[in-house]
């Protein structure tokens, strides 16, 4: 995998000392082995958008599965609903990974997002200590002062008839006036006992490459590969009466009340119907 501006060199790149840079070399020296997931690992200094980057290396055939593109700093973030996501640089995780899951039905494939929440909750919570959850479909939220915010999010994109990549946005050492909106979070404001981004992305990395292994074992079963049960014991949208707005410009306001077999979002509506959302933007409307 060759991505843009792959050089560890950079002239401004130890202008802030609380905010190390990552090297490649010593994340591929912990991460890549022998019948592991990983094959690659790049960091970039700068670019557009990693998930852009590595969709277009992988529909160009140069990239495999279990390449991993990280970036410093990204210019043209993206989240759900081509939100932008902007950052200082190496203020968080920024970094996408190619999958492949031939084994697994196609059908199964919009688990991978959620897999990768769990995973990626998991991951923090045991590096930098922090609770994580999960509001759905792909939120990463943390409790700054006792109010719930946003600290990253997860961006699925299909590369031709087998690939997925998956990219993942985590605020790590943002402070109070470098957030891009005030409902925004991060690590360091939520507590965190470390903000060492190495530590912390092969962490995440290694609890992905945990949980996309148990799910390619079981066939992309939720159930049978304990990804459906982790996700709504995580999961902060379970429990709350939420607002659904759905494409159409259609909503739904009920409780959400269980996520079913197909990773969509089961609200109860006043009206006593429970209606499976597969796509919407969620708005929490009270506490669980």
């Amino acid at each position: 995998m060759t991505p843009p501006d792959a050089s560890d060199a950079n002239g401004n790149r130890w202008s802030d000392l609380d905010r190390p840079p990552l090297g490649s070399a010593a994340l591929r020296r912990g991460l890549v082995r022998e019948g592991g997931l990983w094959r690659d690992v790049q960091v970039v200094q700068r670019t557009g958008s990693t998930n852009s980057d590595l969709v277009a290396l992988a529909a160009a055939g140069k990239a495999d599965e279990g390449s991993v593109l990280v970036a410093e700093e990204q210019s043209s973030g993206r989240g759900r609903l081509d939100r932008r996501w902007t950052a200082p640089a190496r203020s968080g995780l920024f970094f996408s990974v190619l999958l492949r899951p031939a084994e697994v039905p196609v059908e199964r494939w919009g688990w991978l997002p959620l897999l990768t929440g769990v995973a990626v909750a998991t991951g923090l919570s045991r590096a930098a200590g922090v609770d994580t959850a999960l509001k759905w479909p792909n939120d990463l939220l943390v409790s700054v002062g006792g109010e719930e915010r946003k600290a990253g999010g997860i961006l699925a994109e299909r590369v031709g008839p087998d690939g997925v990549v998956l990219g993942v946005g985590v605020n790590v050492s943002l402070r109070a006036d470098e957030l891009p909106v005030p409902q925004a979070g991060s690590l360091a404001l939520a507590g965190a006992v470390s903000t060492d981004r190495d530590p912390l992305l092969r962490a995440v990395l290694r609890s992905l490459e945990e949980w996309y292994g148990r799910w390619r074992r079981a066939g992309g079963d939720p159930a049978a590969s304990g990804v459906q049960e982790a996700y709504a014991a995580g999961c902060a949208t379970l429990g709350r009466t939420v607002r659904a707005e759905l494409p159409g410009e259609r909503s739904v306001v009920g409780e959400a009340v269980a996520l079913d077999g197909e990773g969509r979002l089961v609200i109860a509506t006043e009206a006593g119907v429970q209606e499976p959302v597969g796509a919407g933007d969620i708005v929490h409307l009270r506490p669980a």
